[in-house]
């Protein structure tokens, strides 16, 4: 990742419905809307889920539809050999592929596919041998928070660094689909960092783009975004989601959020050293001055503009004699 630049990960998820063609049409929209890495789900659902998980409640809601979660799973996720066939086609069109694994046959599956990071669920952050054998590739690991306390993100991170991972990203998250405002909490981000010393990014489930702009403001360092190419497609997911023209939009705002970031000095920017004379003032006599006068506050005041003395030096100034005759609105010399 480059330094100081933010990881833009666009998360197709399975809104792809299982077609190989749709997910294929979500990479190429990733890319041309600016996004870093185009993100899948890899799983098989019979080591998701048991037959008896029920839906969560934005599921129903979303799908219309009351069924099991290893049902509506079975329809959406893509075979293995798809994402072979996948990950070419994102080296093809140059953007980054990324799939979450859901279980330990997927991590075995895409490590061997040659992925180079881990982006971990919020699902999976309590799941001790998800995480050892992830930690055993020794590859970097971004890791969702969401449902998570304090400590269950201690025992998360700490497990991880034990068993093999070295670089760890935190990405404060809330899992609701979609995420009201009032509970996004961004100031987490801040805790999460004080409390590990890791970077710390955002994973944004609400509407619109304001939250993982503001986000990046914070100090974000990747940020993760559900996408669609139409968000009336039947799923779970879609009505989360931004279509690709808002996608695009929240790329460019964070790009440009990164260029207004600066360095932190406080000091006159390039462009604005011309503007200093034109909006500061000067000490200026307020109307003609003899040579000699003494200088009052009935015979100066300040005005712009600012190339003269400053009106920093107005008790300097005072009481001094006037060195040579001066006009009204005439910069006053020392």
């Amino acid at each position: 990742m480059e330094t100081g630049k933010v990881l833009i990960i666009a998360e197709a998820g399975v809104n792809h419905n299982g077609s190989l063609e749709l997910a294929k049409k979500l990479a190429y929209q990733a890319k041309e809307c600016g996004a870093d890495i185009v993100k899948y789900q890899t799983a098989k659902a019979d080591a998701l889920v048991s037959k008896r998980a029920d839906m969560a409640e934005y599921q129903k809601e979303n799908t219309g539809r009351e069924e099991s979660q290893k049902e509506m799973l079975e329809k959406l996720l893509l075979p293995f050999e798809d994402f072979v066939e996948l990950k070419k086609y994102c080296e093809e069109i140059g953007i980054r592929f990324l799939s979450t694994p859901f279980d330990l046959d997927s991590i075995h599956f895409l490590n061997e596919l040659g992925c180079e990071i881990w982006k971990v669920p919020s699902g999976e952050i309590t799941n001790l041998p998800y995480l050892i054998e992830i930690a055993k590739t020794r590859k970097p690991v971004i890791l969702s928070t969401g449902m998570c306390t304090l400590e269950e993100v201690g025992a998360a991170v700490e497990t991880l660094q034990d068993h093999g991972s070295k670089t760890i990203t935190l990405l404060h998250c809330t899992t609701q689909y979609p995420t009201p405002f009032t509970e996004v909490n961004l100031r987490a981000m801040d805790t999460l960092r004080e409390n590990y010393h890791l970077p710390v990014g955002y994973s944004d489930h609400t509407k619109g783009i304001e939250v993982p702009v503001a986000a990046v403001a914070r100090g974000a360092v990747v940020i993760e975004k559900h996408f669609t190419l139409d968000r009336n497609m039947e799923g779970p997911d879609h009505k989360a989601s931004l279509e690709p023209d808002e996608l695009k939009a929240m790329v460019e705002a964070i790009r440009n959020i990164e260029k207004a970031m600066g360095d932190g000095i406080k000091q006159p920017s390039a462009s604005e050293q011309k503007n200093i004379a034109v909006a500061r003032k000067s000490i200026i006599a307020k109307k003609d001055i003899k040579k000699g006068e003494i200088l009052t506050e009935e015979n100066i005041t300040t005005k712009r503009p600012g190339n003269g003395i400053s009106p920093m030096k107005w008790f300097e100034v005072l009481g001094t004699q006037a060195v040579r005759d001066f006009a009204e609105d005439e910069l006053i010399e020392m």
